[in-house]
């Protein structure tokens, strides 16, 4: 089944929520660090750790249950050719692919509305699809 933009943008919203509360707590140790200072815009162990956690929370999620927080609360699966969840290859393939489509405007997003398929640059980069898994009623 086809999978909205609008969709898409719920869950990585509510994603973007959780990376934000992940952040700050990962930022913690470095304020403290400082005494309670900021930590200077040039440290780099500091933004490595801050790629680094985003970079986990998606490509762990992704690899091992096929969806984020954000997707499963939007009924959507991040699946290969088969239907399994990517491996950690093909995760990390995706998510240095969603870079790039942000990076040009979200045009690699927005490359769903005109694909004959629905995907996105990342989706087909990774040889993968976000499919709309409806909720049933049991």
């Amino acid at each position: 089944m086809n999978v909205s933009l609008l969709r898409r943008f719920g869950a990585i919203l509510y994603d973007t929520l959780l990376i934000l509360a992940l952040l700050f707590l990962s930022a913690l140790p470095f304020i403290a660090a400082r005494g309670g200072e900021p930590v200077e815009s040039g440290n780099t162990v500091f933004q490595v750790t801050l790629v680094a956690v985003v970079y986990l929370f998606f490509v762990i999620f992704w690899s091992r249950y096929g969806r984020t927080l954000g997707m499963q609360s939007w009924g959507l699966r991040l699946e290969t050719a088969d239907g399994d969840p990517p491996g950690l290859k093909l995760a990390s393939l995706r998510f240095v692919a969603a870079i790039v489509s942000w990076l040009a405007c979200g045009l690699g997003f927005f490359w769903q509305l005109l694909d004959a398929e629905n995907l996105t640059w990342h989706d087909r980069l990774s040889k993968t699809r976000v499919r709309y898994y409806p909720k049933t009623d049991e």
